[in-house]
């Protein structure tokens, strides 16, 4: 990927990637790497024309590129060109597309965020019991101010980044969903 973050400023570009299917394909291009239209039908149980076509959607909006390092002449693979999605939402927000588009998004990241949880949960006494005690989900309130929110966010990412470097290539790792949400709330919440 080349770079890690695309910073989306175009409520249509954020409307294209909202669609189920490719928000999909664009999620196992960033986590499984590069694919074929034909690889990525079978695994999310679509045609090769639709995830062709959706391919092609992704493209157009600069989250997808074809591979320029194809196993063969013949296969077109894709690849995501950015490891992360992220959009203001103050510029999105602007017009009733773009607030519809983001509502999308951020309840796409929360079905991703209970698919994980649930898919932990059967497959629980598969991992070791080191994974068993690791995992798992966490919640506070705090009395924060929308800079130090913000701050908040970039650290976590900083740290799984600085985190991911130093255990690269160690045995024991493997890939770990991290959700982080935050949001402004008045009253008790249960």
């Amino acid at each position: 990927m080349s770079d890690d973050v695309y910073r989306l400023k175009d409520p249509q570009a954020l409307k294209a990637v909202a669609h189920p299917l490719r928000v999909r394909l664009l999620g196992s291009l960033r986590m499984d790497g590069p694919a074929t239209a034909t690889e990525l039908a079978a695994r999310f149980g679509e045609s090769s024309g639709s995830t062709s076509y959706h391919l092609r959607q992704l493209a157009r909006y600069g989250f997808v590129e074809p591979d320029p390092e194809p196993r063969d002449a013949r296969e077109r693979r894709w690849r995501a060109v950015h490891r992360y999605t992220a959009w203001s939402e103050s510029e999105l927000g602007a017009s009733p597309e773009g607030r519809e588009a983001a509502g999308f998004m951020r309840e796409r990241q929360f079905e991703v965020l209970t698919r994980d949880r649930e898919r932990f949960e059967r497959e629980r006494e598969a991992w070791g019991p080191e994974w068993r005690e690791a995992g798992g989900m966490s919640d506070d309130i705090g009395r924060l101010t929308p800079a130090s929110l913000s701050l908040l966010f970039d650290r976590v990412f900083d740290l799984v980044r600085e985190l991911e470097a130093a255990d690269e290539g160690l045995p024991g790792t493997e890939r770990v969903a991290i959700h982080l949400a935050a949001f402004p709330t008045r009253g008790y919440t249960a």
